[in-house]
């Protein structure tokens, strides 16, 4: 649903990844409790919720990691012991900057860029950026659009500089924007031919109808034709503001080259009056679905229900659950009946969650009705506590293999900073996992698990439209 990285190229805007990078950390556990016995108790109290609400922020053991102001401008840094430097340059907001009309318009300006800016015409930037042999990254997202430089410590400065001056001076030459338009017109196109992609993009839509997260962050075909030189420099102008801006960097520079670079380059930017907010809670209209033909073998299936924001204690539970239900459904309908190639359960980690259920299947009816006997039991009974600490060990496991790369921390970082408002709750990740119970999971899965929108790419014949509206 987010997460399309750019680097010297347009925007991965065939189709939305079904979760966040940081999820893959739940993506290999979830085998461990296909097997695992469900047994039939009562609803627990949300012992996880009273815990995390009784217990203040962790403070962080990090040394390593600080925060500080620069002009105006909230970095977080952390020394790490290679050589290799990741600045995240976070501009917050992500779709609710734009309209249903300006979808899209950050990312492709941030692209559009590459082409040229005041301090480094195009050629002399693809000259420079081809001797540094560093990168810069576009990845649009639904709270924010994240444009970074991947470099080491010898040649970040240089780097920096390209990409300061691509954020701050861009040329926006019309014969550039219209080369750029070509290039997200035939990645987005891609969308009809990819069911995958398409059910992607469907479902984002159809389950949050009216809320920014039904927002596409690289746009439609319909909303690049808006994107005109005139108003990529008024949303430029508007939005290119310092306080919409969080720093990361990662990578053993010292303290003081960063706040110079920054005092020198983004610090001059207008202060703006942007503040960071949590978006709106996810809306809940009742189940529902749309159906998009298309010819394929196998028919696509994803559907989203409401999660809880960031900053509960029922997010990690509800991450759990979805582990739990992801091996489930593997066991049941493609290990015991091969009737998929690919099924899970996504938890889509954004500032207000989303849980998702997915196959793809050649028998949707049957399939369904597999699916939903699976959430049945998941809401009914409850999970061994043995199976659910295997689980959890699984994550945490994951979750250091995951947050090796300095990119990846980065994110970690900037997540904790906004979703939870202080960047040391990132501490607090392992023991909120640990701290979930089998009666929180319960819970959870009943609370949330519901109401699900789905969208359906395949042969509009054999959608069941009665399994689709039985969640």
């Amino acid at each position: 649903m987010s997460g399309r990285r750019v680097a010297g190229g347009v925007a991965r805007a065939a189709g939305r990844p079904l979760a966040r990078p940081l999820v893959r950390l739940l993506a290999a556990a979830p085998l461990l409790l296909a097997a695992a016995p469900l047994v039939a108790q009562p609803a627990a109290q949300p012992a996880a919720q009273r815990a995390l609400a009784a217990r203040p922020a962790a403070a962080s053991t990090d040394s390593g990691t600080t925060s500080y102001e620069v002009a105006g401008i909230r970095v977080i840094q952390r020394l790490a012991a290679n050589d290799v430097v990741a600045a995240n340059l976070y501009l917050l907001g992500g779709v609710r900057q734009v309209t249903a009309a300006t979808a899209g318009i950050e990312p492709f300006l941030l692209q559009l860029s590459e082409y040229g800016t005041t301090g480094y015409p195009k050629e002399r930037l693809r000259r420079t950026m081809a001797r540094l042999g560093t990168s810069i990254v576009v990845d649009p997202a639904a709270d924010w659009t994240m444009f970074g430089a991947r470099a080491t410590v010898a040649t970040f400065d240089s780097t920096w500089h390209v990409l300061a001056d691509r954020l701050m001076r861009p040329t926006l030459d019309p014969q550039d924007v219209e080369v750029v338009r070509e290039q997200y017109r035939s990645a987005l196109s891609q969308r009809r031919d990819s069911p995958e992609a398409l059910v992607n993009t469907l479902a984002d839509s159809v389950a949050f109808p009216g809320h920014p997260y039904a927002l596409d962050p690289v746009g439609t075909e319909a909303t690049l034709r808006g994107f005109t030189a005139e108003a990529l420099r008024r949303f430029h102008r508007e939005q290119m503001v310092k306080s919409r801006l969080l720093l990361v960097v990662v990578g053993n520079v010292p303290r003081p080259s960063v706040e110079r670079l920054v005092r020198e380059t983004l610090g001059t930017l207008p202060a703006g009056d942007y503040r960071w907010t949590p978006p709106p809670p996810l809306p809940t209209a009742g189940p529902g679905y749309v159906v998009a033909e298309m010819a394929s073998p196998t028919n696509y299936i994803l559907g989203y229900f409401a999660g809880p924001a960031a900053s509960s204690a029922d997010y990690a539970a509800l991450r759990v659950a979805t582990a739990v239900l992801s091996g489930r459904m593997f066991n049941e309908i493609r290990v015991k009946r091969n009737l998929t190639y690919a099924v899970n359960a996504p938890f889509v980690e954004r500032a207000v969650a989303a849980g998702g259920l997915y196959v793809t299947t050649a028998s949707p009816d049957t399939t369904l009705a597999l699916m939903r006997a699976v959430v049945d039991e998941l809401q009914s009974g409850t999970i061994t506590r043995y199976g659910l600490e295997q689980l959890v060990q699984q994550f945490i496991t994951e979750y250091f293999l995951d947050n090796e790369t300095n990119a990846d921390q980065a994110d970690f970082l900037a997540q904790a900073q906004l979703f939870r408002g202080d960047w040391r709750t990132a501490d607090a990740f392992v023991d909120e996992l640990r701290r979930v119970t089998p009666q929180d999971v319960r819970r959870v899965a009943n609370q949330y698990i519901k109401d699900v929108r789905f969208a359906f790419v395949g042969d509009p014949a054999r959608a069941p439209v009665a399994r689709l509206k039985a969640f």
